[in-house]
């Protein structure tokens, strides 16, 4: 090949890789941006046991009322939270309604991300998993309407609330289905785990049921 046509080659050859370098480079960088919307989406705060998380989403509020975004698969992933949802469940209750403190045996164990959509709850997650070293400790937070935070509950946990005023509305998603052979649970007042239930102007009311459950000690976790 003549000298000429190797050099036209040659720069031919060096624009092609700009052009890639160039292509590479915008790619990546619409990524970073599509990235980081995804992440102002949202804040997630890691609680004393770190694997609970609180998700505080951005709320868009003006003369008409607000806008939120209350799930974004993608956001969440890029949390650290990589969880796909497959059922959602919905209750109202009463002031001073006590529910819990449930989970699921295994296989059947549940992720989950719960919300309060009116009113407001005191939300507990109980680590049950036995090699943890926050094995028995929980996490509790306020959940309401007005501050619109959600908590994310990893397998593991089992899972209760206290409703703090009439016609709370509480949400929250799944990541197994419910199983009713393997639903379980341990006491609300177990004195080991030592919830500390704020206390309020009417008696906790709870479900024979959940009247019912073991203390820890005497629970089943297979």
């Amino acid at each position: 090949m003549p000298r000429r046509m190797k050099a036209e080659a040659a720069v031919r050859g060096q624009r092609s890789a700009v052009s890639a370098a160039k292509t590479i480079h915008s790619s990546q960088l619409v990524i970073q941006i599509s990235l980081y919307f995804i992440l102002q989406s949202m804040k997630v705060t890691a609680t004393v046991i770190p694997d609970v998380k609180i998700i505080t989403p951005d709320v868009f509020g003006d003369m008409r009322g607000y806008f939120m975004e209350t799930h974004n698969q993608a956001a969440m992933k890029a949390a650290g939270i990589d969880v796909c949802f497959c059922q959602d469940n919905e209750s109202c209750s009463g002031k001073g309604v006590l529910r819990g403190l449930h989970f699921q045996r295994p296989p059947y164990e549940q992720a989950k991300l719960v919300r309060v959509v009116r009113g407001a709850v005191w939300d507990v997650a109980v680590d049950l998993r036995k090699e943890s070293p926050t094995f028995s400790h929980y996490v509790a937070v306020l959940l309401s309407g007005e501050n619109k935070q959600q908590l994310f509950i990893p397998r593991g946990f089992a899972h209760g609330f206290l409703v703090l005023e009439d016609e709370t509305i509480f949400s929250y998603k799944c990541d197994n289905f419910y199983a009713p052979h393997a639903d379980a649970g341990i006491r609300w007042d177990d004195p080991q785990v030592n919830v500390a239930w704020p206390k309020q102007d009417v008696p906790f009311i709870l479900s024979e049921k959940d009247r019912l459950l073991p203390f820890l000690s005497d629970a089943k976790f297979n």
